[in-house]
């Protein structure tokens, strides 16, 4: 597979990073939702900022306040926010003065920021670089989303003047001109982005993807998987139950670009003697109970609402396969790196996330099975092979060597924060 080149901060002098090689750093995130609630970036960023604290490092995390009781971390700086969804789990905020105002009155007793590493597209992503053009400091931005077809498999006629508005935020909160080139969430997104030190991406398919639009080069950097959790999840698995059938498991939020009504109607057509948990929430879920029932796979089909993290890794650990579905959404798609971390194996619906595992290539590809093409038939006639497969005998994937967990990416992660904090000092 084609990789992304290497990004420009990949090349600074060792000489100048060492000057910040061994001083403790305080690393400001921002995203747009609030780290305790639900979504693959959410967890990475719970993941990044326990690593980083465990090195001696400050984090501070900004983002919209979540809307009902949580446990606060003492890092954690939440804006003045509005629900976005009936559940409460969403919301939203206004990244003008009154946020720069709460920003700075919960900065004033910490550390000064090294860094702003943006990590999200609206709200918080901007609220970010508003900071760091205060306080004069380098950006590091992950795109963590397809911001773009995001919004337009939501809504396709609001989608242009969605973007046009955010651009109109974003010109009016941070200045600096509006970018050439591609349409919609591309342009705001590079538009956004102009001013950051050096750029991410959680998988070199979308690291690629972005360059096809105007954005990059961007260093990939994959989201990891809690080393301790894993550690935990393996060291309590027990030897393999006897089961009347093989037994699937789901994970993830059940909103449209998920598919997960399209793993109903698969396990449905394909006939697959299989049982399958479904662990979530979101705003499809009672159209997921509606499918099942009218599915007749009440006996196999079980819906578990959401876990926590622990308990939901120890079901992966005990399942013999995840079933991924989503189709072209995903920038990594987290839960197959969390399975395969575990030792189990996916059923992949995307081909790109099975690439950037490894998943069906040549000697040391990762066992796993791929969807030919991206109909509905092609992932039930995958589905089905793959349950008689496991029928017949165990699939494990075997360990990758530590490669997916997420002490390996931090260490990948600093070595960029200190490559920008240097070359921002000998800027200075």
């Amino acid at each position: 597979m084609e990789r992304a080149p290497d990004a420009p901060h990949d090349l600074l002098s060792k000489d100048a990073v060492s000057q910040t090689a061994h001083r403790p750093l305080h690393v400001l995130i921002t995203t747009d939702q609030h780290v305790e609630s639900l979504g693959g970036v959410q967890v990475s960023i719970r993941l990044q900022r326990e690593q980083l604290e465990r090195q001696g490092h400050t984090v501070s995390v900004l983002s919209s306040a979540r809307r009902f009781p949580h446990q606060a971390h003492p890092g954690d700086i939440e804006l003045p926010s509005w629900t976005l969804t009936r559940d409460k789990e969403y919301t939203a905020a206004w990244p003008g003065k009154r946020a720069d105002r709460v920003i700075d009155a919960a900065l004033a007793e910490r550390p000064p920021v090294d860094l702003v590493h943006v990590q999200g597209d609206l709200w918080g992503a901007i609220a970010g670089y508003r900071l760091a053009q205060r306080l004069g400091v380098p950006v590091v931005h992950t795109f963590h989303n397809n911001l773009d077809q995001g919004v337009r498999s939501i809504s396709p006629i609001a989608a242009p003047p969605f973007f046009a508005a955010l651009n109109l935020i974003r010109k009016r909160l941070l200045g600096g001109p509006t970018r050439k080139g591609d349409r919609g969430g591309w342009r705001y997104l590079a538009s956004l982005s102009q001013d950051a030190q050096a750029l991410t991406a959680p998988s070199h398919y979308f690291a690629e993807e972005l360059q096809r639009h105007g954005i990059g080069p961007a260093t990939v950097i994959t989201n990891g998987v809690d080393d301790a959790q894993i550690d935990a999840a393996l060291a309590a698995k027990q030897s393999p139950e006897q089961r009347p059938r093989p037994r699937l498991v789901w994970l993830g939020r059940m909103s449209q670009e998920k598919r997960v009504l399209d793993l109903i109607e698969a396990l449905r057509d394909s006939g697959a003697d299989a049982d399958l948990d479904l662990y979530g929430g979101g705003i499809q879920l009672s159209q997921v109970k509606k499918a099942v029932s009218k599915a007749g796979l009440e006996d196999r089909v079980r819906l578990h609402g959401r876990l926590p993290y622990p308990v939901a890794l120890a079901e992966l650990a005990s399942a013999d396969a995840l079933v991924q579905t989503s189709l072209g959404f995903e920038t990594q798609g987290m839960t197959p790196f969390e399975a395969a971390a575990l030792g189990t194996p996916t059923i992949f619906r995307d081909p790109r996330i099975a690439a950037e595992l490894g998943v069906g290539e040549a000697d040391a590809g990762l066992p796993g099975w791929v969807s030919p093409g991206p109909s509905l038939d092609d992932f039930t006639a995958t589905l089905r092979q793959a349950v008689a497969e496991l029928k017949t005998k165990a699939v494990r994937v075997p360990d990758a060597g530590g490669a997916f967990r997420q002490s390996r990416q931090t260490e990948r992660t600093l070595e960029l924060y200190r490559s920008v904090v240097a070359e921002a000092n000998i800027g200075a």
